[in-house]
């Protein structure tokens, strides 16, 4: 494993460029050994673009969740190299890493994880309430006015429907302002009208608020929102797509599909 460099020169970058907002070099992340070692990820090269919304689909078991959860510095690696922004997580040390995590990256999952004893606004601020940080109240009443929560601060979750529950989830991911937000099947629970919200509201939040959006999915109008789309198989990406529809990636799906059946 690569040792932890914070002020490194970026290997990805001509003099002077910015830096994705995340990205990984020969990303390799394996479990077990000898005959019962699994290749999860195989060598990837891929980076995040700042502010856009990037969509990860693939088959059951083709690495989408563990690229996710390497980037996001969720998981360990078995070699190479992760970024996010200009600073290499491979190899930092526990604290350096939730550090990094809490300030720079957001996080929104199918459960929505909301304290059921504190209102919507509570809910909002607790990652930054915890971190000892006084929330920027210009950018978390733009936050709240982007995923239409104005109405709702003071309500408790029970009080909330499962969409509502997950705009509060997403809203809380914005609030703090982080480099890069990552959703992992974030509209897996709800309903597709619900989906339909927060997937909007997610939009929203890149071309209103400049936020970079990175999310796993299996439902093509779900990636439908995003402004790419990567394909991985067998821990390798093997294809992207830009601007796409829920034809297109329907259709990319059942193409790739069957070539895997025949």
């Amino acid at each position: 494993m690569t040792t932890a460099a914070t002020a490194v020169q970026d290997p990805r970058l001509p003099g002077g460029e910015t830096a994705p907002a995340a990205s990984a070099r020969q990303l390799t992340k394996a479990y077990g050994a000898g005959e019962t070692r699994v290749t999860a990820l195989d060598s990837v090269d891929v980076d995040i673009q700042r502010g856009r919304f990037t969509a990860i689909m693939g088959p059951s078991g083709s690495g989408k969740s563990t690229l996710m959860h390497c980037l996001a510095g969720l998981d360990t690696v078995s070699s190479g190299r992760i970024f996010v922004g200009d600073t290499e997580i491979t190899g930092l040390k526990d604290r350096q890493l939730t550090r990094l995590r809490r300030d720079k990256i957001g996080f929104i999952f199918q459960a929505f994880n909301l304290l059921p004893t504190l209102s919507a606004l509570e809910n909002i601020t607790l990652p930054m309430d915890i971190a000892g940080r006084r929330p920027d109240r210009a950018w978390l009443d733009q936050v709240v006015a982007t995923v239409g929560l104005a109405d709702r601060l003071k309500h408790r979750p029970t009080q909330l429907s499962g969409g509502q529950q997950q705009r509060v989830a997403v809203a809380r991911a914005l609030a703090a302002r982080p480099e890069i937000i990552f959703g992992d099947e974030p509209t897996g629970n709800l309903d597709s009208r619900s989906g339909a919200e927060v997937l909007t509201f997610l939009r929203r939040s890149v071309d209103e608020l400049g936020q970079t959006i990175v999310m796993v999915t299996h439902d093509p109008v779900a990636a439908s929102y995003a402004d790419r789309v990567l394909f991985l198989a067998d821990g390798v990406i093997v294809d992207e797509m830009h601007a796409p529809t829920a034809d297109s990636v329907l259709e990319r799906m059942r193409r790739f599909d069957g070539k895997r059946t025949s």
